[in-house]
C-alpha cells in the first residue's frame, strides 16, 4: 500500500484536520487525522456529506506520524498478518456513538455479531436500532470494525463502504486471504469518484 502523497488540512468546527489518500486492495482510502490521532478512514464508496476539492480550499501540510503508522498496520491487516490495530483514535460523535464504536472493537477478529448481540454486550438490550444507526455512522472504517455486525438473520446489512466491501473484509478475516474485487478487476485511479464521503455527525440518534 503506498500513499498518493495527497495530504491537505481541512478545518471542521474547531478542529484542524489533514488527510492522506492511500492505496489498498479495496480501493483508495482517505485517512483523516487531527495531527495526534486518527479521526476517520473513508472508502471511496462513502456517500454521506461530501467534501469537494479539499486541495483547493486550503494549503498542504505533512502527514502526521499516525497516518504512516496506520498505513503500515493496514498493510499488515490486508496481508493477513494483523488482527488488531494499535493506533490513537479520536472519532467525533455523541457519547452513545462513541460507546458503540468502542464496543465494535471488542468483536473478535473472524467473528460477526448481530446488532442485538452488540446492544446486549453494551448493556443496551432492546436498543438494536439505535446501535445500528451508530454503527452506520462509524467514521473509522476497517480499524473500528463495523463490518463485523450483521442482521439478525445473518444477512449482510448496509455498510458505508458497500456490501461487496463488507463481504471482502469478512472473507479476509475468516480465511486469511483477501478475495478478488467483486467485479474481478482491481480499481485504477481513473475509476475513482471525484468526491469522497464524510459522515455527518450533526443528527445523533436516540439511545433508547
Amino acid at each position: 500500500m503506498s500513499s498518493s502523497h495527497t495530504t491537505t488540512p481541512i478545518t471542521t468546527l474547531s478542529h484542524s484536520l489533514s488527510h492522506s489518500l492511500i492505496d489498498s486492495p479495496v480501493g483508495q482510502l482517505a485517512l483523516v487525522t487531527d495531527g495526534q490521532a486518527l479521526t476517520g478512514v473513508y472508502m471511496q464508496e462513502h456517500r454521506h456529506t461530501t467534501v469537494k476539492s479539499w486541495g483547493e480550499r486550503v494549503g498542504r501540510r505533512e502527514a502526521a506520524d499516525v497516518v504512516q503508522c496506520a498505513g503500515k498496520q493496514l498493510d499488515e491487516y490486508f496481508t493477513g498478518e494483523r488482527q488488531d490495530f494499535d493506533l490513537p483514535l479520536a472519532a467525533v460523535g455523541t457519547e452513545f456513538q462513541r460507546a458503540v464504536w468502542a464496543g465494535l472493537r471488542e468483536i473478535p477478529y473472524g467473528e460477526t455479531w448481530t446488532y442485538g448481540q452488540l446492544a446486549a454486550h453494551l448493556g443496551r438490550a432492546g436498543a438494536s436500532r439505535a446501535v445500528g444507526l451508530a454503527n452506520g455512522r462509524n467514521p473509522i472504517s476497517i480499524i473500528v470494525p463495523c463490518h463485523r455486525v450483521i442482521g439478525a438473520d445473518g444477512s449482510m446489512t448496509g455498510y458505508g463502504g458497500g456490501v461487496p466491501r463488507k463481504e471482502q473484509l469478512l472473507a479476509l478475516e475468516r480465511g486469511g486471504q483477501l478475495p478478488l474485487d467483486p467485479g474481478g478487476q482491481s480499481q485504477t485511479d481513473d475509476q475513482l469518484p471525484i468526491e469522497w464521503g464524510i459522515h455527518d455527525h450533526s443528527q445523533p440518534e436516540s439511545a433508547t
